[in-house]
C-alpha cells in the first residue's frame, strides 16, 4: 500500500504545481522579489504558524521538497494519529487559522476517508492540508513562480523522528486528543 500512497501523494503534487503555474497568470503573480530559497523560507514559515495553531500539538516530520523551472512545493507529514471522528475538527482548526491569516479558501474535500482544504494567500501561495492512507494527514505550500535560486532543506527540527534516507511511515504516534475514537467536543465561541 506504501505504493498506492505515494502514488496519491505524487498526483496530488502534480496537480497542484499545476494550478500554481496557471495561477502565476490568472493571479498575476510572478515572484519577481523572491527568489527559490526565500520562497522555500517564507512556506516554511507558512507551515510553521500553521502546525503551531493545532493544539493539542501533533508530531510531524519534513516530506520530500520538490522544485520545478519557476516553483516549489515544501510538505510535512503528520504522525500523530487523527482518528476518522476527529478528522473534521483538525480541519476546522486549520481552516480558521487560515481564514484568520487573509488566505482565501479555495477548495473543501468532504470525503469521510480522505478530506482536505485548499487555501491561497494574498501573495499567491497555495496551502493545503489533506488525508491520504491511513488518515496520515499532509500538510503542502506550493509557491508561486520565483526567480530560479539553490534551495536549501529546511531549518525547522521536527518533533519527533525525522525519517531522513528511509520511507515515512503512517501515522504511528497517539494522542489522548487526535486519536479518540469519538467525535470532538464543540469548539468554544
Amino acid at each position: 500500500m506504501t505504493r498506492v500512497r505515494r502514488a496519491i501523494h505524487v498526483a496530488l503534487s502534480t496537480t497542484l504545481m499545476s494550478a500554481a503555474l496557471v495561477g502565476c497568470g490568472i493571479l498575476g503573480v510572478t515572484g519577481a522579489d523572491m527568489n527559490m530559497q526565500e520562497a522555500a523560507d517564507h512556506s516554511d514559515a507558512m507551515l510553521d504558524k500553521t502546525i503551531g495553531t493545532v493544539v493539542p500539538e501533533i508530531q510531524w516530520t519534513h516530506d520530500d521538497t520538490t522544485v520545478r523551472s519557476c516553483d516549489l512545493t515544501r510538505r510535512r507529514t503528520v504522525m500523530t494519529i487523527i482518528s476518522e471522528q476527529r478528522r473534521g475538527a483538525f480541519l476546522g482548526v486549520v481552516e480558521r487559522f487560515w481564514k484568520k491569516s487573509g488566505y482565501e479558501i479555495t477548495s473543501v474535500n468532504h470525503d469521510k476517508e480522505m478530506p482536505a482544504v485548499f487555501a491561497t494567500s494574498p501573495d499567491g501561495f497555495q496551502l493545503v492540508l489533506t488525508f491520504g492512507y491511513k488518515g496520515q494527514a499532509f500538510f503542502y505550500v506550493v509557491t508561486p513562480c520565483v526567480d530560479s535560486s539553490e534551495v536549501a532543506a529546511p531549518k525547522a527540527t521536527p518533533n519527533g523522528p525525522a525519517y531522513e534516507g528511509v520511507e515515512i511511515p503512517t501515522p504511528n504516534v497517539r494522542s489522548d486528543f487526535w486519536s479518540a475514537t469519538t467525535p470532538a467536543p464543540a469548539p468554544s465561541a
